[in-house]
């Protein structure tokens, strides 16, 4: 490997270009904080979708003190999942589609890097998308109008913001998060308060009548903004705290990430439990911007950032995942690719309203991959590994570990069948005969870790016991 140990990046310039790829980050760049790791998963989840999402428990029958206990409780777990991976990341110094390769082998480990890759750029597209019709909406209400020709604008400028610090790296996206995500902290909590305070949020009123719908509720809303929302930013963990410094304790870095995940998801998602419940019959979304007055040039900065602090994550994360499946060109051509690839995939979708729904839905239901790959992953570092692994072999040419690939083929099976998606086909029989519950998460992960560990320990047991090579005769 051909990394040298250049000066931390801190003392050359502010925001030097990060020519890191996939090869370990040297402890001389590592100079990332835990606080800084906060601020950067903080920004990116402090974005429009979360209160949309949070508004998901309400329409599904829960009331709203039933809502918020399951996105509270539910986060719980999905951000302890997340800030263990990122313990990984920070111990090892290594990317987390190549961590893929521990478990699954080098070429076993291309599956997921694709999967992942693909995945980043359709949720550039889908993540952009999804604000456009709240900035039109605020823009008219200031007085600016201009149909289609202004989405396209407004989309335009939201790309070429996210791919310029996608392009530049880790370092630009750390500075752009340490300083815009504290202001739109101060601007959330104004628009907050200033949104409850015109509402108002009816506490029990419940439509799902019996314990079975309320249990069928519990379970979806548990996959979509409560444990499964934690679990989908698993593959971009290792990402990002690969370059904490190597002397910041590893408490640290969990409790920064893990926080850095749950603060923001369960605020705006009660927010948006909240609006919902006050009755008006509107999308969270329209309630908020019907609220702002005074505010809405702040909150129309909020908006825009939401996505640029999201995507900028996805496309330096997909340049990554294309790098660790041997695709070998720099960093920043990848990332040139994708966004060019993800703009496209906008222009459809400003197009076809429609399609970009359906798209969406389809993005959300195919993520039942992560649990099964993510507890192989936990299993192989934390229970097998001991929570260290010899990173060079990471880099060795290698091959396949069945016994990986076949855990998460059984995995997602498992994660299929008791899973209720959007998606018709994405409806598994076990979900569907149990009255639509949705436990994809839980039995995708358990079929596929505690297959795998008991795979491998079969397998120690087996070379533990074959003979040894023959004595030579004497």
């Amino acid at each position: 490997m051909s990394i040298s140990d250049t000066a931390p990046a801190s003392q050359s310039e502010p925001v030097p270009f990060d020519e890191h790829g996939i090869d370990p980050i040297p402890a001389a760049s590592r100079d990332s904080t835990p606080w800084q790791q906060f601020w950067i998963w903080c920004g990116a989840n402090i974005a429009p979708i979360n209160w949309v999402l949070g508004a998901l428990g309400i329409t599904l029958g829960l009331s709203l003190v039933e809502t918020l206990l399951v996105i509270a409780l539910g986060n719980l777990l999905g951000c302890t999942v997340f800030g263990l991976f990122n313990v990984i990341g920070h111990r090892t110094g290594v990317n987390q589609m190549v961590l893929g390769r521990g478990p699954f082998g080098r070429r076993g480990a291309v599956v997921p890097g694709l999967v992942q890759g693909l995945l980043t750029m359709g949720w550039v597209g889908v993540n952009t998308w999804v604000v456009l019709d709240l900035v039109i909406e605020i823009l008219g209400q200031m007085g600016v109008h201009g149909g289609t020709g202004l989405r396209y604008v407004v989309a335009a400028l939201i790309m070429a913001a996210q791919l310029a610090l996608a392009l530049y790296g880790f370092y630009a996206i750390r500075t752009f998060e340490k300083y815009t995500v504290p202001a739109t902290v101060l601007v959330m909590l104004a628009m907050t308060v200033l949104a409850l305070s015109q509402a108002e949020p009816n506490w029990t009123a419940a439509t799902a009548s019996t314990a079975g719908d309320k249990f069928t509720a519990v379970t979806q809303l548990l996959t979509a903004i409560g444990i499964g929302w934690g679990i989908s930013w698993v593959p971009y963990s290792a990402d990002y705290s690969r370059f904490v410094r190597t002397d910041a304790p590893d408490r640290s870095v969990f409790w920064s990430t893990a926080l850095g995940m749950y603060v923001p998801t369960v605020w705006l998602a009660a927010l948006g439990a909240c609006l919902a419940s006050a009755g008006s019959g509107s999308d969270p979304s329209s309630l908020v911007t019907g609220s702002f007055g005074i505010m809405a040039v702040p909150v129309l900065l909020l908006i825009m950032h939401g996505p640029v602090a999201t995507n900028i994550l996805n496309l330096y994360s997909c340049s990554l995942a294309a790098l660790s499946v041997g695709i070998r060109i720099a960093r920043w051509k990848l990332t040139l690719v994708a966004g060019a690839v993800a703009s496209a995939v906008l222009a459809v979708f400003v197009q076809a309203d429609s399609f970009a729904q359906a798209f969406d839905h389809w993005m959300v239901s195919i993520l039942v991959w992560i649990s099964p790959w993510g507890a192989i992953v936990l299993v192989d570092f934390f229970v097998l590994r001991r929570g260290r692994i010899d990173v060079r072999t990471l880099y060795l040419p290698g091959g396949v570990n069945r016994r990986a690939l076949v855990s998460l083929a059984l995995g997602l099976l498992a994660g299929w069948a008791w899973q209720f998606g959007t998606v018709p086909a994405l409806q598994g029989p076990i979900a569907r005969a149990l009255g639509d519950t949705d436990f994809s998460w839980l039995s995708g992960g358990l079929v596929a870790g505690g297959l795998y560990y008991a795979l491998s320990v079969r397998a120690r047991r087996r070379a533990a016991a074959a003979p040894g090579p023959m004595e030579p005769v004497s």
